[in-house]
């Protein structure tokens, strides 16, 4: 009993650094995060710190991997559900992702306030390295089911799995401008239908799928990302 106890309360401890450390990059950003900095949030010795993270790197690597787990508890269930078409699979995947992202819309447009300043590049790289080692499987093994379905036709699946995550990672890329706008304009809107339509038809065509069978995403939902959010935004 005693040693369940002492893991529960490693557990506990090294996850409420790794929140501190969520908290500094989401403001900070990973550059300017220092050590000292979360010693003095958490009230916490460096010999203390040690004992779980042994360097600033390793931090952030085990930050990465508990928000890849994360992602992988909500996605899992679809992609091994034996009840859903390939097709079904793969619209289900990219809903539960983008409804996880509207249900934290605020935080969302914070976090990426400094996620692509220069400070993070690091942190930027890291995890679309990570991204992709987590996504590649997952999204492989949907297109092997479609394939067997006969509605894909992607003779290379795991190199159309990395061209998708490289898609959707530059999609991010060329929205941010648009969404972090301190003013938006009428045209805001039919721009970000036109990337977001340009992305799903690539996708489409990387997969051989029928055209318009991928579109999952309403007008009214792509709105919402362009309705002003009070925090993170610039005073």
């Amino acid at each position: 009993m005693a040693r369940v106890v002492n893991e529960a309360a490693h557990a506990a401890k090294r996850n409420a650094i790794l929140d501190a450390a969520q908290r500094a990059i989401e403001t900070k950003g990973y550059e300017q995060m220092a050590i000292a900095d979360l010693l003095n949030e958490l009230q916490m010795s460096s010999g203390a710190f040690y004992h779980y993270f042994d360097s600033k790197p390793t931090l952030l690597a085990d930050l990465i991997e508990r928000m890849g787990n994360q992602v992988e508890q909500l996605v899992l269930p679809i992609i091994h559900d034996p009840t859903l078409s390939a097709l079904e699979k793969l619209r289900r995947f990219f809903i539960k992702l983008d409804s996880e992202k509207l249900a934290h819309k605020s935080l969302i447009l914070a976090y990426l306030r400094v996620w692509y300043a220069d400070e993070n590049a690091i942190v930027r790289y890291k995890f679309y390295i990570a991204r992709v080692k987590r996504l590649t499987p997952w999204l492989q093994e949907i297109i092997n089911q479609g394939e067997r379905e006969g509605i894909f036709t992607a003779p290379y699946p795991d190199q159309t799995a990395r061209m998708m995550i490289a898609l959707l990672e530059d999609f991010g890329i060329t929205t941010t401008e648009l969404l972090l706008a301190e003013v938006h304009t009428p045209d805001d809107l039919p721009r970000l239908e036109r990337l977001v339509a340009a992305v799903i038809d690539a996708v489409e065509r990387l997969l051989g799928a029928p055209t318009g069978s991928l579109h999952y995403v309403s007008r009214t939902e792509l709105a919402e990302w362009l309705v002003p959010s009070p925090v993170g935004k610039k005073e």
